[in-house]
């Protein structure tokens, strides 16, 4: 069964409503010097301590020295892990669902060409970005133009990615005639991110963004995914992974397999200002399938895609 809101596939299709949930606010209270001081005063301590504890030798600290960007990497990465929020903790499972055999993420050229030929009139991306090591948690680098460079509205924009994607595969989509503003819109976060990255490629129609397409964030909610987001760390929408998909359209390829949740967008079923789901996109029947998902239920077949801003 696809991951939504109590539907069946049984040829028509029902929704079960149920108490729908207001969406976390992203808004947290900047670090005050004190506790950047008593930070770092702990980084430095535990160093020391380490160094202390690990008897180095010459040889030894000098390979670690030489593997930095791995030292580094590590040591944001258990960061991350500590700073974690608790909240929601329980819309999580275990999924060893993993991406397709054959999937791999494509050079940026490769990428962009592909783009190029798909929508024409698209033009520059700023591609020797993708040279830079990639950050923390991120799987590849992949190209994702401004959605302003398709049409005057997101939704327009999700519309005009939606069909395309249908024009090349079997799809199907169970929220047709239901993806206007009133249903559907880019969640806050995932929107100043993005205004983030075009004002760093400015001028460039595609932007170059490092990401990952669910693995991290595999047996969460769409809400306990958010909620672990690391500081550099945002959602992607229907628009960015419907653009991934056309690009890659090997990660969508089977049922047994991971499953796309989008986590960068918000989804009102009622049209009522109540956004308790996001969209998701799996494969089903020998069909690419978009539809929308609550947003507080964990699925193993399921895992948010996101991105990265560059630290």
């Amino acid at each position: 069964m696809g991951r939504v809101s109590g539907w069946r596939e049984s040829g028509k299709f029902a929704i079960e409503r149920r108490t729908t949930m207001t969406t976390q606010s992203i808004t947290s209270a900047a670090i005050t010097d004190g506790q950047k001081k008593q930070y770092l005063r702990f980084v430095e301590d535990a160093a020391e301590k380490a160094l202390k504890e690990a008897c180095l030798d010459k040889d030894g600290i000098q390979k670690l020295i030489e593997n930095g960007d791995e030292f580094q990497s590590r040591i944001m990465t258990a960061i991350g892990e500590l700073s974690v929020s608790n909240q929601f903790a329980d819309e999580e499972v275990q999924s060893s669902y993993a991406y397709p055999k054959g999937y791999k993420v494509r050079g940026i050229t490769e990428q962009t060409n592909i783009l190029r030929q798909l929508f024409p009139g698209v033009g520059n991306a700023l591609e020797k970005i993708a040279e830079q090591p990639l950050p923390p948690n991120a799987e590849g680098w992949f190209a994702i133009p401004k959605w302003q460079t398709f049409a005057p509205t997101y939704n327009e924009a999700v519309l005009k990615v939606l069909a395309m994607i249908a024009s090349k595969r079997k799809f199907y989509n169970y929220r047709e005639g239901a993806l206007g503003a009133d249903y559907l819109r880019h969640h806050a976060r995932t929107a100043k991110m993005f205004r983030t990255l075009e004002a760093q490629q400015k001028d460039h129609d595609i932007l170059v963004v490092p990401a990952q397409f669910g693995m991290r964030h595999r047996g969460r909610s769409v809400r306990r995914a958010r909620e672990v987001f690391t500081a550099n760390e945002f959602g992607l929408g229907a628009f960015a992974v419907g653009i991934m998909l056309l690009t890659h359209p090997e990660r969508e390829i089977q049922w047994e397999q991971l499953h796309v949740d989008c986590a960068g967008d918000e989804y009102s079923p009622d049209a009522d200002g109540k956004f308790s789901e996001a969209p998701l996109v799996y494969f089903r029947d020998g069909k690419v399938k978009f539809h929308t998902g609550w947003f507080d239920n964990a699925y193993v077949h399921y895992g948010s895609a996101s991105a990265f801003l560059a630290q």
